[in-house]
Parts: structure tokens; C-alpha cells; sequence
């Protein structure tokens, strides 16, 4: 292994915390990443981990290296990207944190031409709907649908969507079609989340955002979920347009309070906050830029 290629594994190890997960993200034995460590610390003659049998921690030699690696990093990545798409070619692995619904409805046909376009890099996708820890997980690039950021999030805005509250003509029917936000509170609402706390749904009311309570006994964590138990008539939902559409278009939920229309979700690219961005990630993120850009 060249000397670049052992910085890379000690600065994933020192971020990540673990011989084991960093093993893990590439795909060989935890033995392998330890020697390559040992190796590394035996060459430059210095101590750049203690171990123990939980954690490990950085040697003030280590952390003194790590910024020091993370400099020579981006200095070289920023050296092959300097010489133009012709020369530098984009190589190597990006592992993918991805949104199951949006992921697989409108990401994988732009994954799919950029693997195609570029056959020197690997991508692996984990698909979740759960919050990524990119570093903890060894995530280069995950992508968000949110309106709320966290502190210290390193985003590229890749474009927005729109929520659409949706119930089945069935559903209606029978109890009504509610005329006002307010009215939610009597319906039976099918809400994105995990957690037992009460929920509130937003919309825009004479221009100004209000947060109206909502109760239902079917919670769910995904969307497309959340969507067909509407379209069987178990209640209301609010979905971005993305898992929406399909629905619509096959007549098997109606969209209500139009004149209410909830604020937009932006689209994210999110990067790890502490690590270099390698050429072939900003190659990728420049490739769903593109593809998302509305035409």
C-alpha cells in the first residue's frame, strides 16, 4: 500500500472511531485495516492510535497527523481536479446514504447513467429513511429531503419538492372532506414518523405558516407507506409530490386543501462536515445536479 493510500485508511479510522466499521464501509477484514495501521506507525516511527477494548483515541502525534493528512488529501484531489475533465479521471469507491422512496423514484435512473459514464468508480447505496451519520457510517455523500437542517451541515441545495395532502375518494366520502387545516383535528391522519409525541402538520393560512395538530393511530416512518394505507381509505396523509404522483394519476386518492399549500421540502446533497471531498464525489454531485435541475 502506497503511502496515500495508508493516509486514507488512518484518516477513515480516526474519523469513524473504529477498526471494525471502516473495515466494514470497505468491504475487508478488520486484521487488514489493523495492519495497515501498525505499518503505517511502524514507518513513521511514532504511536498514532491507543487502543482499547472499546474505543480507540487519537495520540497527540495522531491528531497532529490526521490534520496534516487531511491537507495532503485535499491538496492532491484538488491537483487531479485542476487538470480538467480530459486528464483526471474520476476513480474509486462512493458509498451513498439514499431516501427509499425518492432514492429509488427519482435517483437510481441518474445512479444508473453515472455508473454507465463512469466505469472506474464503485458506488455503494445504502437505502434509509432514517438520518444518516456519515462519518460514524463512512457515508461520502447522503442525500436529504428536509426543512430542517442541522448545525454544521455541509448541503448543496439540488432542487425542492412539494407535500400534497391526499385521502381516497372512499375515504371522503364517508367522513367528509375537510375544509380548513383546523378541521384535521377531527380525521383520522396517517403521519410520517416514528415517534409517539403528538404531531402537527403545517400550512400556509392568509400567507402566514400555522401548525395545526393531528392524531391518527397508523405512523410510519415512509412515505409510499403512509400513501397506500390513504389509498385503501384508513385516513389522511401529507406526502411529498414525488410519492404523490403515481397515486394521483391512478385516481386512488384526491388532493385536498389545495388552498393551503404546506412550505417546500428542499432536496440536499449533504457531505461529511469534517473530511476532504474527494474528485469523485464532486464529480457525482455535479452529475445530480444536473440531472435534478428542473427542465
Amino acid at each position: 500500500m502506497n503511502k496515500l493510500d495508508a493516509m486514507q485508511i488512518f484518516v477513515r479510522v480516526a474519523e469513524a472511531g473504529s477498526f471494525t466499521a471502516v473495515a466494514e464501509q470497505l468491504q475487508v477484514a478488520r486484521s487488514a485495516i489493523t495492519r495497515q495501521i501498525a505499518a503505517l506507525e511502524k514507518q513513521l516511527r511514532v504511536k498514532l492510535i491507543t487502543r482499547s477494548t472499546r474505543s480507540l483515541t487519537l495520540t497527540p502525534a495522531g491528531s497532529a497527523y490526521l490534520e496534516k493528512c487531511r491537507v495532503i488529501l485535499n491538496m492532491v484531489d484538488a491537483a487531479e481536479a485542476s487538470l480538467g475533465e480530459d486528464t483526471a479521471l474520476a476513480r474509486g469507491r462512493i458509498r451513498l446514504g439514499l431516501p427509499i422512496s425518492f432514492g429509488l423514484e427519482r435517483l437510481m435512473p441518474a445512479l444508473i447513467a453515472f455508473a454507465q459514464a463512469q466505469p472506474h468508480i464503485e458506488l455503494m447505496m445504502d437505502f434509509s429513511d432514517q438520518r444518516s451519520k456519515l462519518i460514524e457510517e463512512g457515508i461520502d455523500l447522503s442525500i436529504r429531503i428536509t426543512a430542517d437542517l442541522q448545525p454544521g451541515d455541509i448541503v448543496r441545495q439540488l432542487g425542492s419538492c412539494h407535500l400534497i395532502t391526499l385521502a381516497s375518494p372512499a375515504y371522503l366520502s364517508e367522513h367528509g372532506q375537510p375544509s380548513h387545516p383546523q378541521a384535521l383535528a377531527h380525521h383520522e391522519c396517517l403521519v410520517y414518523s416514528m415517534s409517539m409525541n403528538s404531531a402537527t402538520w403545517t400550512y400556509s393560512v392568509d400567507g402566514q405558516l400555522q401548525h395545526f395538530p393531528v392524531r391518527g393511530r397508523i405512523r410510519a416512518n415512509n412515505g409510499s407507506a403512509l400513501t397506500q394505507a390513504a389509498a385503501r381509505g384508513m385516513g389522511i396523509t401529507v406526502q411529498p409530490d414525488f410519492i404523490a404522483e403515481p397515486f394521483l394519476a391512478r385516481g386512488e386518492v384526491l388532493q385536498i386543501l389545495q388552498d393551503f399549500a404546506p412550505p417546500p421540502l428542499g432536496i440536499y446533497a449533504v457531505l461529511p462536515s469534517n473530511r476532504y471531498i474527494p474528485h469523485r464525489v464532486n464529480v457525482l454531485l455535479e452529475h445530480l445536479a444536473n440531472s435534478l435541475r428542473p427542465a
